[in-house]
């Protein structure tokens, strides 16, 4: 039998014009863009986190702090790489991976299925096995102002 285990990420980013929108791996063309330490990919990171969760590994402010310069302006994906093999380290596999994405502005349905395929090369499952959504908040709170993004994830790991 094998052993499962559930893990919830969850992260978000302040939005200022004139940064790079980095989403799922993927950069999203848009006048603003996240405020953050790395690439600010709000996706990648509630993935790591919800991976780093489900193993019992903590997060991901662990093992990348946000004061830390090796990790200034960082690819997300390199991270989402290390937190696999963490992950693999233990024994696990992730099964599959569910996300979703708060974003007032733009639309993300063009996007999705290139940030399926970044995120499935970072941790060795097809893009069946991962399903990204995008929903706004309805005009409400900071997301609904375009101040911010958020996303949630919902991963599935086994060994």
């Amino acid at each position: 039998m094998k052993n499962y285990r559930v893990g919830v990420g969850y992260d978000v980013h302040q939005l200022k014009t004139n940064n790079t929108l980095i989403l799922g791996g993927v950069s999203i063309p848009h006048y603003k863009g996240t405020v953050a330490h790395s690439d600010g990919d709000v996706v990648i990171h509630a993935i790591c986190d919800a991976l780093l969760g489900a193993s019992g590994l903590g997060d991901i402010g662990h093992f990348y702090p946000d004061n830390d310069k090796n990790f200034k302006n960082i690819d997300s994906k390199i991270l989402l790489i290390d937190v696999f093999k963490k992950i693999q380290e233990k024994g696990y596999f992730v099964v599959n991976i569910d996300v979703s994405i708060v974003l007032e502005t733009p639309k993300l349905k063009d996007y999705l299925l290139d940030m399926k395929s970044q995120i499935s090369s970072c941790v060795n499952i097809t893009i069946n096995d991962i399903n990204i959504k995008a929903t706004t908040s309805e005009k409400l709170g900071f997301i609904g102002k375009e101040e911010g993004v958020a996303c949630y994830a919902t991963t599935l790991i086994a060994c």
